[in-house]
């Protein structure tokens, strides 16, 4: 290189990462603020059921037990593709 250029590789692998640091952590917290609400309100909903119907508690926690597992596959999902994009880069 001469005295006065410029590496814009560094400069471009610079941007590359950091927008991957800034994309992982926007995806984890978006799908983190998404999963707690979208549990509270499962949460939330059996408890209100229970209070009507007590007698049916068994089928009701496990079917709030199902619904907080396929919402907790939002954040798992969201975990996997925010490591993917800190390590593959």
């Amino acid at each position: 290189m001469e005295g006065n250029a410029v590496d814009y590789t560094a400069i471009a692998n610079g941007i590359t990462h950091g927008a991957a640091y800034l994309g992982a952590a926007v995806g984890l917290g978006i799908a983190g603020c998404g999963v707690g609400l979208g549990e509270g309100f499962v949460a939330g909903k059996a408890m209100e059921s229970l209070g009507k119907i007590p007698e049916q508690s068994g089928l009701m926690t496990r079917s709030m037990l199902v619904g907080m597992a396929v919402v907790e596959t939002c954040a798992i999902y969201s975990l996997v593709i925010a490591l993917l994009l800190l390590f593959a880069i």
